[in-house]
């Protein structure tokens, strides 16, 4: 009854929109995206490369590759396996840029659950998950880095071992085909990952298994990248969950406009 009458009064005075769709909530303090747009989020349809997950149905398929999309066919990839909790369009869309550029951390349970649905094949026997890191500047301008607050969320020990050592522009506002360029050699192990086998035995990675964190994939070309110094330093397997995967033939369209890098750039 409480509750009730607390998310009375919030939406009495201040009148929160959904972050989503704008609509007036009905239970503020339960969520900032109203029922309707969680119900929304679009799936991702059947048939689906096995390793990165993209659909198939925007590749050509031969009949001994039906399992692969042509990418994955044609460059061997670092990341076993890549699963997303949903298409990056829609409903979905609009909740991962409120809380990856309007700063809504409270949306990271509730989309790090929909991680745990999607990806409980990705999670089961890995021993840790490395989130995606920012290049520092990136995260100041920012305030958080949103695949660490979604790690957070996951039940499993985060390991924060790598680090961005290259600054560019953001992948969603790249083509396709400069994506691999923008991250090449972009990601490095942190020193004291480095370190680890002298300091801790639970901190070594030789012959773990890792997922990475992120919030959207589109070609796969920063987890590749993440991938690489983490199987160089001796893991034996690196899995990859993200929230929303933007298909081939649907590439991700740029951060809103008020969005502060953008705005430096005009």
């Amino acid at each position: 009854m409480l509750a009730v009458a607390a998310n009375v009064v919030v939406r009495v005075l201040l009148a929160p929109g959904c972050a989503a769709c704008g609509v007036l909530l009905l239970r503020p303090l339960a969520s900032p995206v109203c029922d309707r747009c969680w119900r929304d989020v679009p799936a991702l349809v059947p048939p689906r490369c096995e390793r990165c997950g993209d659909s198939l149905r925007q590749w050509r398929q031969s009949r001994s590759s039906a399992n692969l999309c042509a990418r994955c066919r044609r460059v061997p990839a670092r990341v076993s396996c890549a699963r997303s909790a949903g298409r990056y369009d829609g409903s979905l869309r609009s909740i991962v840029h409120a809380f990856k550029y309007q700063g809504r951390r409270g949306l990271a349970r509730p989309l790090a659950a929909l991680l745990r649905d999607e990806g409980a094949d990705l999670l089961a026997g890995a021993d840790a998950v490395i989130p995606v890191p920012l290049h520092p500047f990136r995260a100041l301008e920012r305030g958080f880095n949103q695949s660490d607050d979604l790690a957070r969320e996951l039940g499993l020990p985060v390991w924060r071992v790598l680090r961005r050592v290259r600054h560019g522009p953001p992948q969603a506002v790249l083509p396709a085909a400069r994506r691999n360029a923008n991250v090449r050699a972009a990601f490095a192990l942190t020193w004291r990952s480095r370190l680890a086998p002298c300091l801790h035995e639970r901190q070594d990675l030789r012959n773990r298994v890792v997922v990475l964190i992120d919030d959207v994939m589109t070609t796969g070309a920063t987890v590749e990248a993440c991938a690489r110094p983490l199987l160089e330093a001796g893991v034996r397997s690196v899995r990859a969950l993200t929230v929303a995967r933007a298909e081939a033939g649907r590439p991700a369209r740029p951060p809103p406009r008020h969005h502060p890098w953008q705005a430096s750039r005009r």
